[in-house]
């Protein structure tokens, strides 16, 4: 099947706006375009745009920056106003299936059916002989959907595919890394404010959550035991990131203030994995993957391990991808391959493809 023209992604994040743009090669993508921009503190609060006019202004700086003159563009959402659930019916086509979600859906979405968008995508048939099948259902809440593209369109794009931040992260991973047959991975996207988990066994997402802790909370903790500006404890997490950068050392304070964060965060992720193992029958996850801008937080990443007990890699979403080094700094695209993932992911989107 020849591939459509590819949409621009576009990541709006709560702390930044993060744009990717790919070109089709015969095998595989390369690195057209990416960048990325800090949004004002309290932009986005909960998954809510607050100040739209300033996301709006960031979006167009981006597009004019990089000469951008695709306008189809494919954006992610996440957290609370976004149910991902697998479900079983009967066995039944995908047309039967669209007819009969809305009534089957009422009972596994907490809002009002007509709040919502929603998407399914059949698993695979079960193999116990049921007459049952595995469904991903997906419910997206309209107005959240609507505030996201209307400062799209109001940028003077189009927007095209709405994904769920996850499940960008899962199309980029399978982009760039094999997987191997029956194996099962976890894919964690740290954000600012949201954790994005996503089991996929064989291919498949098997489970997924969003949790509603992110590298803000390590910012906010900097601020309050260390009493400094959100400017200065910004900067004192990403000195405590890339400390052999700087010859500061890095107060022991700030150490500690980022282990506790990590350490709760890594305690969310376990007890949603553990949820996790024990619904599911074969439950070993031989590795975890792991990208957002908080990624660069090493002392989450080893809590991670630690707990988990199994391997932890930090993601490239351009291991596979054609980056021309006379185009872009080598430098920054690998500082910058974390906070990446759900951008390049978006990107791999085409207008129209499900």
């Amino acid at each position: 099947m020849a591939k459509g023209k590819l949409a621009l992604g576009l990541d709006i994040g709560s702390n930044s706006v993060k744009i990717a743009q790919l070109k089709s090669l015969k095998k595989g993508y390369a690195l057209n375009a990416f960048d990325s921009a800090p949004l004002p503190p309290e932009a986005i609060v909960d998954g809510a745009l607050m100040n739209s006019a300033a996301i709006v202004s960031i979006v167009q700086e981006l597009v004019t920056k990089n000469r951008l003159r695709n306008k189809e563009v494919a954006i992610g959402v996440s957290g609370h106003s976004v149910i991902i659930k697998k479900i079983s019916l009967p066995k039944m086509t995908q047309d039967e299936l669209d007819e009969s979600i809305q009534w089957e859906a009422e009972q596994y979405i907490p809002f009002d059916v007509k709040d919502v968008n929603i998407d399914t995508q059949i698993l695979a048939d079960r193999a116990d002989g049921s007459g049952q099948m595995d469904v991903l259902l997906v419910a997206a809440k309209k107005d959240m959907i609507n505030d996201f593209t209307a400062v799209v369109s109001e940028a003077g794009l189009t927007p095209v595919v709405v994904d769920v931040d996850a499940f960008a992260v899962q199309n980029m991973f399978e982009a760039n890394y094999d997987q191997v047959p029956g194996e099962t991975v976890v894919l964690i996207n740290a954000g600012a404010s949201v954790v994005n988990i996503n089991v996929v066994n064989n291919g498949a997402s098997t489970f997924t959550r969003d949790i509603t802790v992110g590298g803000n909370q390590v910012t906010e903790e900097i601020q309050k035991q260390l009493n400094v500006s959100y400017d200065e404890a910004e900067a004192l997490k990403i000195g405590g990131q890339h400390g052999a950068e700087s010859d500061a050392v890095v107060p022991q304070e700030v150490e500690r203030v980022i282990q506790g964060v990590a350490e709760q965060m890594a305690a969310e992720i376990q007890r949603s994995l553990d949820f996790y193992a024990a619904t599911a029958a074969d439950s070993h996850i031989s590795r975890v993957y792991l990208s957002g801008g908080t990624a660069r937080v090493p002392a989450l990443f080893k809590v991670i391990e630690q707990r988990v007990g199994v391997p932890v890699e930090i993601l490239n979403p351009f291991k596979l991808i054609e980056v021309d080094n006379r185009k872009f700094d080598p430098q920054r695209i690998m500082e910058m391959a974390p906070a990446a993932a759900v951008a390049v992911g978006l990107a791999l989107r085409s207008a129209g493809d499900k």
